[in-house]
């Protein structure tokens, strides 16, 4: 089973709608997302590991078609990205998980690999999974 870091992937998302204009920075945000961490107490670990990871993810998601380029009258320069139907639909399931209520990262992760466009589509279909 593929495991996500839910909480960088929902950073990094957020990231991409504010990212008209200027170029997106993953291991930028990984840094920033390390530092509100550690501000609320939690372990940040290797924060180099953090930085190759939100790389990783940003291949990742555009790979899978949950990002796409931002087009140019969207305030596109070739580094920055929009988020396609299916990225909006992740985003919108990460942030329904509110605290208290783990059921979607807890659906996600019972998937063998929940970013599959495929295993994500089908989860995405359900009526309700929050």
């Amino acid at each position: 089973m593929t495991t996500y870091n839910w909480e960088l992937i929902e950073r990094l998302l957020h990231e991409v709608q504010n990212s008209a204009g200027h170029s997106f920075a993953p291991r930028a945000y990984a840094e920033e997302h390390a530092t509100a961490q550690a501000a609320l107490g939690q372990a940040t670990g290797n924060l180099d590991d953090l930085k190759a990871q939100a790389a990783d993810y940003e291949r990742l998601l555009f790979r899978y078609g949950y990002i796409e380029s931002r087009p140019e009258e969207e305030g596109g320069n070739g580094e920055n990205f929009i988020l396609t139907p299916r990225g909006s639909s992740l985003l919108s399931l990460l942030d329904s998980s509110i605290p208290g209520n783990d059921h979607p990262l807890q659906v996600l992760d019972e998937q063998a690999d929940a970013l599959d466009p495929g295993t994500f589509d089908q989860l995405a279909a359900r009526a309700q999974i929050a």
